[in-house]
């Protein structure tokens, strides 16, 4: 129990304390979300390009120079369009013919196209400029009328009408991460009541996957209201919804199966922290490297992957963002099973009754 405050001086030293802890978790995540989305830029940003072996030498050390871009060479458009649709690059440049051609993937996010789209502009406007150094003399009219032609664009893998800024998966995952913090802050309250058991791992369990299933059918239910994934396989998207879930949900009843209460802030942390560096609203090339790797790597990033590539890139492999869930959801769930089993060397706490039993509840001793 708690001791009461008896005196002033008591009182302004624990306020003093617990605005100094509130201070210095603020500057921590105001540093934290500036330093990842004040300023992103791309960092080897896979691209393609279709071009004569001359031009594509300049262009790859054009393109390659300050690390904005990382760039594979595609013998035709067709393969070009092919890798963009695996989301295996963001897009790419066919300078093979007369007219330039700028292929885009502005579902695998906005930013990357808008860099893109610069990018194209700038290499049409130095190539009209050389063009123009070299003329002599009166010029033919199909030679002024190739010049000022502007180079086409092409959008492989659009963004829906009702999602015309790509920000609903952005949404969706948070919606995820926060119901999934806020069963796991609830399991965390519950679990450390009750004695260990195989019947209180069995249950625990069961709760995370009912509520998996439950959460990823309302998400999916929301989403029709709006029109977001009409054309989405609504299967694949209920499954994923469900891991990621229990994927946030399970890895953190594992930590508090472990370490007891103070696990539940893995789910916390998930939302304050992952959520940022998930890839939904700043494409994982554009974070630092670490952010990048590290935001992947959580639940909330493979969760966004594997939701982009269900909503917007069907031909896209999901065995990362699977594997990456899949671990979480089963260590955690393990981590339930196993120290359940394990002997109960305490008697301390409540017993509370499982679901579906009949059992009084035992006061603590």
């Amino acid at each position: 129990m708690n001791a009461p405050i008896t005196t002033g001086r008591q009182f302004r030293r624990i306020a003093a304390a617990v605005a100094l802890v509130g201070v210095l978790v603020q500057l921590a995540l105001t540093s934290y979300y500036l330093g990842m989305a004040h300023a992103p830029k791309p960092h080897h940003l896979p691209v393609g390009l279709i071009a004569s072996d001359a031009r594509a030498t300049e262009l790859h050390a054009e393109l390659n120079a300050t690390g904005t871009y990382r760039v594979t060479r595609y013998a035709d458009a067709d393969a070009l369009i092919t890798a963009t649709k695996h989301r295996e690059i963001y897009g790419g440049l066919d300078v093979a013919g007369t007219t330039p051609h700028l292929y885009l993937a502005t579902a695998a996010g906005p930013a990357a196209a808008t860099v893109l789209r610069t990018t194209f502009t700038t290499v049409l406007q130095k190539q009209t400029a050389a063009a123009v150094a070299q003329l002599q003399g009166p010029v033919p009219v199909t030679t002024v009328q190739t010049l000022t032609t502007p180079g086409t664009i092409t959008d492989v893998v659009p963004l829906p009408a009702d999602d015309r800024n790509g920000g609903s998966l952005g949404m969706l995952v948070q919606a995820l991460a926060l119901g999934g913090t806020i069963a796991s802050l609830g399991l965390g309250r519950l679990i450390p009541r009750t004695r260990r058991s195989w019947r209180r791992g069995v249950g625990h369990v069961t709760t995370l996957i009912v509520y998996a299933l439950a959460s990823a059918a309302i998400v999916l239910e929301s989403m029709s209201w709006f029109g977001v994934g009409a054309d989405a396989d609504h299967w694949t998207l209920y499954w994923g919804f469900s891991l990621v879930s229990l994927a946030i949900t399970g890895s953190t009843a594992g930590l508090v199966a472990l370490v007891g209460p103070a696990g539940a802030a893995a789910g916390f942390l998930y939302f304050t922290i992952g959520t940022v560096i998930s890839g939904a609203s700043i494409p994982p090339e554009f974070l630092p490297a670490w952010g990048q790797h590290l935001g992947q790597a959580l639940p909330t990033g493979a969760g966004t992957q594997y939701v982009r590539d269900s909503l917007y890139f069907p031909d896209a492999p999901l065995g990362h963002p699977l594997l990456v869930l899949g671990l979480y959801a089963g260590l955690g769930t393990l981590a339930v099973l196993v120290t359940n089993v394990l002997p109960n060397r305490t008697d301390r706490t409540a017993e509370l009754p499982m679901p579906g039993t009949l059992e009084p509840v035992v006061a603590a001793k």
